[in-house]
């Protein structure tokens, strides 16, 4: 599906296609700007490496495998059983790796969102779509991993980064009447920007929660590589608020050694954008707390004014992240929900203190000034959330919060009905207020007034209401609860891996920005807004790209400066495992002083002896040491399965060996393979149908054998019930004989 290329192959017997030719074969080829491979000074909008691939097509073929595989449901461990690893997964895995095609995964993982989409749609097939769901995850995951084993080294790390974040189009390859038929569904079609809104597989999988995919170890190396700023590209953003696409930045690798000392694309590293946005919000922090140390309404200082701008260009800020990825991609992070709830805050706030100024009425004032103390909630503990992000505390209070919040808005829904008979049988006498304010405290069990009060509102039929809310609410409610959120830890807690490593992967995805807006930090971000955006509609791109550069450069000045010398000595590792961190290679560097763990640590040197590489003498010393080689391996196989299975797994040396799916039965699958391809070489066709003549005579003998010994004991039973009828005859009559004569 690919092109071919004449590149010496990175592994023995892999063949030549896409994946070759998106690899360079020299890493040490750099671009002006530290992009490895180059792109060239004059080329602003790279061509697509993955335009010949037909994605419509590969789409619907893997959804037409994937239904035909699967008609029953299975769990995941059903799934990765043995015997349907061999006779399901492994084959399906085979096909689809050997068609050597870089979009495989994206196209699974879409596969994958149209059976959850289908899960929820069809109820009669539910179990059915979350199997196949599931199995296009295990799929994904399976061929992710060979093409990590196959591509090692900088190349490897590239192509990974190719396959994972390279922009993808469902409908690239589909015929015209098709995307003619379908450019109407959505107005988003027209507007995309970014290499025409191409999805990455990475985004697809944060999407559909594809938790097993997103822990895998290639993809976390493709993750942290583009966390630390050592793989770069230009994503796709659902809106722009300052679009600066002058210049398209492609999947490349960078080194910072070769790229200019102010690098303004340095900003939008994930890494650095999330130092700088605790830097920002502990700025907001401080300055929040400077306005609310002096509470007077009655005047509007200088403290005020610095944070309203501020804080407008920090919300700004967030603005533009939920427009960057959208708003389910932008939900995923684990604070998103109190950056939202503080926006809203310090909205309902702005508006009441306009409302004052404009009135000069003091009212107005304080009541704003008392909804901003609401924010103090929120952002105390968000300061907590950014310091321990991968806390299991932290990342289970948001999947918990989420649940309490849906249930309380049902049981605040469901219980509305009471509160409307309770006002109802009041007749004015008590306040909706008053009787919300008695239901509150006997849901919580904090104060029996309602219960007592009740007889005011009816002398049977009050209490009666009101206990009977007093079991549902603080009984049935509250159990629901605890069962819940103790069901949701515990399920998080069990696969705590998985969801810190899912949060890693959306705290990158959502820290790679194209908007040109989150270059500027607050509160210039604002002067950006209004000082950019009209040139954007009078300046030529190129033009608005100087420009902009420019501004950010000047801007950033001393925090590009120290971002460039911090990433010339920590970017790449050093003499580390470089094999198996498959970095690119560099100088060793000094120890770092801030390593409190290991330099006042007893064990210190167990961790030392692992980071760097042996010398060549004990490489070859441990190559020349066979008693556990491969050789071994071989004996000890061949003793467990048989000679043919040892025979086998030397056959497999020559290249990588699949450990996913090893025949539990291999020496026997050997034995039917070897009598089902004896005969099957050329000029022996008539010897196979002659064997296979003689095989049905001798079926057709045996038959008629086994139906003459059917009858002869079937006639033999007849006679021996005759024989038996007869004798009990016989005696019948003797006895009656008897019987006569002994009368006489």
């Amino acid at each position: 599906m690919g092109q071919h290329s004449s590149h010496p192959t990175p592994t023995a017997g892999e063949t030549a296609g896409e994946t070759h030719r998106l690899l360079s074969p020299d890493p040490e080829q750099v671009d002006h700007d530290g992009c490895f491979p180059p792109h060239g000074i004059h080329d602003i909008c790279p061509a697509n490496p993955h335009a010949d691939l037909p994605v419509y097509t590969t789409i619907h073929r893997i959804r037409r495998d994937v239904i035909a595989a699967i008609d029953d449901p299975y769990s995941l461990e059903q799934l990765r059983d043995p015997r349907m690893n061999l006779s399901v997964v492994r084959p399906l895995v085979d096909k689809f790796y050997e068609a050597n095609d870089v979009s495989m995964i994206y196209c699974l993982l879409v596969n994958r969102v149209q059976f959850q989409k289908e899960q929820s749609t069809q109820p009669h097939q539910q179990s059915v779509c979350t199997t196949r769901a599931l199995l296009c995850e295990l799929l994904a995951n399976r061929i992710l991993r060979r093409f990590h084993e196959d591509n090692t080294g900088a190349q490897g790390l590239l192509l990974l980064a190719q396959i994972l974040v390279g922009g993808f189009d469902p409908f690239q390859g589909a015929p015209p009447e098709v995307v003619e038929e379908n450019s109407h569904l959505s107005w988003t079609i027209q507007t995309r920007t970014g290499f025409k809104r191409k999805l990455p597989a990475l985004e697809i999988a944060i999407i559909s929660e594809s938790k097993v995919l997103l822990s895998s170890s290639a993809c976390q190396m493709v993750v942290n590589a583009i966390f630390e700023g050592r793989v770069i590209y230009t994503p796709t953003s659902f809106i722009d608020i300052l679009p600066d696409h002058y210049k398209q930045k492609p999947i490349s690798l960078y080194n910072p050694r070769k790229a200019p000392l102010f690098n303004q694309y340095r900003l939008i590293v994930p890494r650095t954008r999330n130092i700088l946005e605790v830097c920002q919000f502990v700025g907001l922090l401080m300055l929040f707390l400077l306005v609310m140390s002096d509470r007077d309404a009655s005047t509007f200082g200088l403290a005020e004014l610095v944070f309203i701008i501020y804080t407008f260009g920090w919300v700004l800020d967030q603005f533009a992240s939920i427009l960057e990825h959208g708003w389910h991609v932008y939900t995923q992070n684990l604070w998103s929900f109190l950056d939202v709830t503080f926006s809203a805050t310090f909205g309902i706030y702005l508006v009441l203190r306009i409302h004052g100024w404009r009135t000069e009425a003091f009212e107005p004032g304080q009541q704003a000034l008392d909804v901003l103390a609401m924010g103090a909630p929120v952002l105390i503990p968000r300061l907590a959330f950014n310091l321990m992000s991968e806390n299991m505390l932290f990342v289970s209070l948001r999947a918990m919060m989420r649940d309490f919040t849906i249930l309380t808005a049902l049981a605040v829904w469901c219980f509305a009905g009471f509160l409307l008979s309770m006002t109802w049988l009041s007749n004015g006498g008590h306040q909706p207020i008053t009787i919300s304010k008695w239901m509150l405290w006997v849901w919580f069990g904090l104060d029996g007034t309602g219960i007592q009060r009740s007889v005011d509102f009816h002398w049977l039929l009050g209490p009666i209401l009101m206990v009977a809310f007093a079991f549902l609410g603080n009984t049935l409610f509250l159990t629901i609860l605890v069962s819940m959120l103790s069901t949701t830890f515990s399920t998080i807690v069990s696969n705590a891996t998985a969801e810190i490593q899912f949060r890693r992967a959306v705290l990158t995805l959502e820290g790679v920005k194209s908007d040109a807006i989150f270059a500027y930090q607050p509160p210039f971000n604002i002067l950006a807004l209004f000082v950019l955006t009209p040139l954007k509609f009078v300046l030529t791109p190129r033009w608005f790209h100087k420009i902009n550069v420019a501004a950010v450069r000047v801007i950033n000045a001393p925090l590009l400066l120290l971002i460039s010398l911090i990433e010339r000595r920590t970017l790449w590792a050093g003499a580390r495992r470089q094999r198996e961190a498959e970095q690119l290679p560099k100088a060793p560097s000094r120890a770092n002083l801030w390593d409190f763990s290991r330099g006042f640590s007893a064990h210190g040197d167990i961790q030392a002896v692992f980071d760097a590489e042996p010398p060549q003498s004990i490489e070859e010393e441990i190559t020349n040491d066979d008693d556990l080689g491969q050789h071994a391996l071989e004996d000890e196989f061949a003793r467990e399965l048989g000679p043919e299975a040892g025979a086998k797994l030397s056959r497999r040396n020559t290249g990588k060996s699949r450990r996913d799916s090893v025949a539990p039965f291999a020496a026997i699958t050997g034995r039917l393979r070897t009598l089902v391809d004896e005969g099957s070489k050329e000029g022996d066709e008539e010897n196979v149908k002659t064997r296979l003549e003689g095989l049905e005579k001798a079926t057709l003998r045996i038959e008629k054998m086994l139906q003459r010994l059917c009858e002869e004991l079937d006639g033999g039973m007849r006679r021996s019930a005759s024989l038996d009828a007869g004798e009990t005859s016989t005696l019948q009559s003797l006895d009656k004989s008897k019987i006569t004569s002994a009368n006489i």
